[in-house]
């Protein structure tokens, strides 16, 4: 085969197998945490709060939200687009703090770039 795929690699997908870009959380999380401060919201409400906002009733994991929102070794920069949506919609309820305050948007892909470099160099 000319790529290598284990199943470990499929838990990163989402349900339907589609790979999620991921985003990062702005200034370490600070405007995370002063947006759940404006609205009144603990981690663990918030968690609750996504799963008002989420389609499938699923919401994020209390613990995803600490990951995100905390600042200690165990914090997380990056999540999957979809976990920063559900976040800043239920923030969003609340407050007027919108997802391009909370979050940086993915850059674009490597391999578009990629393809601007090759193509430079043919001329």
């Amino acid at each position: 085969m000319s790529h290598h795929h284990e199943d470990a690699v499929s838990d990163t997908t989402t349900t339907h197998g589609v790979h999620m870009p991921k985003v990062s959380r702005k200034s370490e999380g600070e405007p995370l945490r002063a947006a759940m401060k404006r609205a009144g919201l603990s981690g663990p409400e918030l968690a609750e709060a996504t799963r008002e906002v989420d389609p499938s009733g699923k919401g994020i994991s209390p613990a995803a939200v600490g990951r995100l929102t905390g600042r200690g070794k165990s914090a997380r920069s990056q999540c999957e687009l979809a976990t920063a949506w559900l976040i800043a919609e239920a923030l969003h309820r609340r407050t007027s703090a919108p997802l391009q305050e909370l979050f940086s948007m993915p850059s674009r892909s490597t391999t578009t770039v990629e393809r601007s470099r090759s193509h430079a160099d043919e001329g």
